[in-house]
C-alpha cells in the first residue's frame, strides 16, 4: 500500500448544478486539490454528477418529445455526458490553479465503464429519482416500456436502480496515471453501469452510488485514504438536533451500530460511511476522513474531520 496514494471524493457541493455555478464551484473544488498536491500525494479523483445526469437526462428526453424521430438517450449514454463535460471543466480549473502556484502535472479525465451484477436485487427495486415531473400518461407511457416510476407531490418521475459496483474496467490506465504521478478524475458518478456480455459491454438502466465506487477505486489502486470532500466538517450524530454531537473518529464497528440506529440520513451521509466501512474493512492500515471541502488539507493531517478505521 502507498502511503502518499489517495482517492479524493468531491460531493456535489462542489459542482453547483447550472454550468456558471459549476464554472465557480471547480475553482474551490481546485484550490483543495491544489493543496494536497503540494503535499506530494498521488491523487485520484472523483465526483458526484446527480443534478448534472439529471438535467442531461431530462434535456434528452424532452428533446426526443419535441423530435420523434430521435430516440431518448439511455441512462449510460447521460452517464458518460456527464463524466466528459464535469470532467473538462474540473480537470482545466485544476490545471490552472496548479500553474499558478507554479506546478506542472499533466490531469487526465477518464471515461469510466463500473461493472455490476445483472442479478443485483437493486435492479428489482430501483431507488433513484431522476428526470422532470411527467404527467399520469407519460408516466403510463413509462411503465409500457418496462420502466418504473413512482409518484411525488408535484407528479411522475423515473427511477432507476442504483447496483454495487463489482469491478472497473479502466483500472489499469488508472494506476497507469497515478504511477506516472499524473492527476487522475476517474469513476465520475459512480461510473457508467455496465453488463458483461460475452465480449460486449451494454450500458445498464441505472446509476451507481458514486461513495462505494469511490471505494472500489481506491482498493483497486491501493490507495492508503479515502477523503470524502463534502459540505460538513465532521460527522455528526442527532444531526442537527439539540443533542446533536460531532464525532473525530469512529471505528468500522461504531459506524455499523450508528448506521442500525438509523444516525446517518439515506443519500447524504449514509453511503459515506457504508463506504468508509468497506475501505477501511479490507485493509488495517487504511483510514477514511469525511470532512468539509475547505478543510480537505487538515482533514488529511489529522486536525479536523471525522477519521474512520478498521479498530
Amino acid at each position: 500500500m502507498n502511503e502518499k496514494k489517495i482517492v479524493v471524493a468531491l460531493g456535489r457541493n462542489a459542482f453547483g448544478t447550472l454550468f456558471p455555478e459549476q464554472k465557480k464551484a471547480v475553482a474551490k473544488a481546485a484550490s483543495a486539490i491544489a493543496d494536497l498536491v503540494e503535499e506530494r500525494y498521488q491523487i485520484a479523483i472523483t465526483f458526484s454528477n446527480g443534478p448534472q445526469v439529471g438535467m442531461l437526462h431530462t434535456a434528452m428526453t424532452e428533446f426526443s418529445r419535441l423530435s420523434p424521430e430521435y430516440t431518448v438517450a439511455p441512462m449510460s449514454v447521460c452517464g458518460a455526458l456527464s463524466q466528459g463535460y464535469i470532467g473538462y471543466d474540473l480537470q482545466n480549473a485544476i490545471r490552472t490553479e496548479l500553474l499558478d502556484r507554479g506546478i506542472f502535472k499533466p490531469v487526465s479525465t477518464v471515461i469510466t465503464q463500473v461493472r455490476v451484477d445483472p442479478f443485483d436485487e437493486a435492479f428489482s427495486e430501483p431507488s433513484k429519482v431522476i428526470g422532470r415531473y411527467m404527467s399520469e400518461d407519460e408516466a403510463d407511457a413509462e411503465v409500457a416500456k418496462g420502466n418504473y416510476v413512482v409518484k411525488e407531490e408535484k407528479g411522475y418521475r423515473r427511477i432507476v436502480a442504483a447496483p454495487k459496483p463489482i469491478d472497473i474496467y479502466e483500472i489499469d490506465a488508472i494506476r497507469a496515471l497515478l504511477d506516472a504521478n499524473q492527476l487522475v478524475i476517474a469513476a465520475g458518478g459512480g461510473g457508467i453501469p455496465v453488463l458483461q456480455q460475452g465480449t460486449r459491454l451494454k450500458g445498464a438502466s441505472a446509476v451507481i452510488e458514486k461513495d462505494l465506487a469511490a471505494a472500489r477505486m481506491a482498493d483497486m489502486v491501493d490507495a492508503s485514504v479515502l477523503l470524502f470532500l463534502t459540505g460538513t466538517e465532521k460527522v455528526a450524530l442527532n444531526y442537527r438536533k439539540p443533542d446533536e454531537i460531532f464525532l473525530d473518529r469512529l471505528t468500522a464497528e461504531e459506524a455499523k451500530k450508528y448506521m442500525e440506529e438509523g444516525q446517518f440520513e439515506a443519500g447524504s451521509m449514509l453511503p459515506k460511511i457504508e463506504a468508509s466501512i468497506e475501505f477501511v474493512s479490507a485493509c488495517p492500515d487504511r483510514k477514511a476522513v469525511i470532512t468539509d471541502l475547505s478543510k480537505a488539507k487538515e482533514g488529511l493531517a489529522g486536525k479536523t474531520g471525522t477519521v474512520i478505521t478498521a479498530g
